[in-house]
């Protein structure tokens, strides 16, 4: 069904309201009229419209003085001016029109070919921005409700995954056959890897609705980037870490929010980087306003890759690492240093590795973390 559209014409004359109305008038389309300012603003307070046909000179209040109130309320401040007048080419009247909001003026007597083309176009300009209007709706409710499935459908997915988990630990515990370890371990590697696609879901999902609330406490991070390391659970690949700190390196962060943002760093690096060369993890606290982390590798980035590391879905998009994971591990580091007021880049070249460099407020103050802009 076709949405009616509403013409708001002012004139104290009524055999001109009559004359517009027999003008304008077709299916679709309503012509509002009103002997008035005052009437017009009446009108204007019950009904939305397209364009408003405005007569100069009226008593009372003239349209400059109805324009200066119309542009004074939000809820017509947008309406299109389109001024009537049987006065001549004034500059100053001209002047006073457009200051006052006009968009256009219309000399009387009225060329009806002219007038009928101008309220198409407004008529045609409405319609498409009515129609955008409703698009942009539509959009905005798919992505809550896709956010609200993704949130719902990571935590009821936690459960499950617990369980399998748990059930690969006691078999590890209680049982000595090597096959039985082997297919426990495996399922403790798969189970974990989904159990850290929901947590980015989750994460994910809490950036875009604003419901991830930083905490910022006092750390050392020598020994925040030391418990990740010791939560790597294959000692070869704890073994190819170095750590090295200098200077200061005690600072304010969300502990859980900065765990996550090194997590991601350290074991993209021991994923992607060759397997010969170290990763190093350097902490440069020298500075007294923010502490430096640096994670080095083996790797090379493709420099077509590199302006596009920190998008949602990126990597996924990747042939080489699309088994291993969604791609929100490098975009959810971008927004959690940038929740913190710091800055992530990468640099990568053949003859030096792979390097993610963080550099972090010393005191970064409690925030919420935005959505895309």
């Amino acid at each position: 069904m076709t949405e009616n559209i509403n013409i708001l014409v002012v004139d104290d004359i009524a055999q001109n309201l009559v004359a517009f109305e027999a003008l304008l008038s077709r299916p679709g389309i309503t012509v509002l009229k009103a002997n008035s300012g005052v009437q017009a603003l009446e009108l204007l307070l019950a009904n939305e419209v397209a364009l408003a046909l405005v007569d100069v000179q009226m008593p009372r209040m003239n349209g400059f003085e109805l324009a200066e109130l119309l542009r004074g309320s939000d809820r017509t401040r947008t309406v299109p001016l389109i001024f009537l007048t049987a006065a001549t080419h004034e500059r100053e009247a001209h002047f006073r029109g457009y200051e006052a909001g006009a968009v256009d003026f219309l000399y009387k007597p009225i060329d009806t070919k002219v007038l009928l083309s101008k309220v198409n176009v407004f008529v045609e300009l409405y319609t498409q921005r009515k129609q955008l209007g409703r698009q942009l709706e539509e959009l905005r409710q798919a992505l809550t409700l896709n956010e609200m499935f993704t949130a719902v459908l990571g935590h009821d997915l936690r459960t499950p995954l617990s369980a399998i988990l748990h059930g690969a630990e006691l078999m590890l515990r209680t049982s000595d056959d090597p096959k039985v370890a082997t297919n426990a371990r495996r399922i403790q590697f798969s189970a974990g890897r989904m159990a850290k696609m929901v947590d980015q879901l989750l994460d994910v999902a809490r950036i875009r609705s604003n419901g991830l609330v930083l905490e910022p406490a006092q750390i050392d991070y020598r020994d925040a980037c030391q418990s990740i390391i010791d939560e790597i659970a294959d000692p070869r690949q704890r073994a190819r870490i170095e750590l090295s700190a200098r200077g200061d390196t005690a600072g304010k962060v969300d502990v859980d929010r900065f765990s996550q943002v090194l997590s991601n760093l350290i074991g993209n690096a021991l994923q992607h980087g060759t397997e010969d060369a170290p990763v190093s993890v350097d902490i440069d606290g020298g500075q007294p306003g923010h502490i430096t982390v640096r994670v080095r590798n083996g790797g090379v980035i493709p420099p077509g890759q590199l302006p596009h590391l920190f998008q949602a879905f990126q990597a996924s998009m990747e042939s080489r690492v699309s088994r291993n994971g969604l791609g929100l591990g490098l975009y959810i580091v971008k927004k959690f240093v940038d929740a913190h007021g710091g800055t992530v880049r990468a640099a990568s070249a053949p003859d030096t590795g792979t390097v993610f460099e963080i550099i972090m407020p010393r005191a970064a103050g409690a925030g919420t973390l935005r959505p895309d802009a």
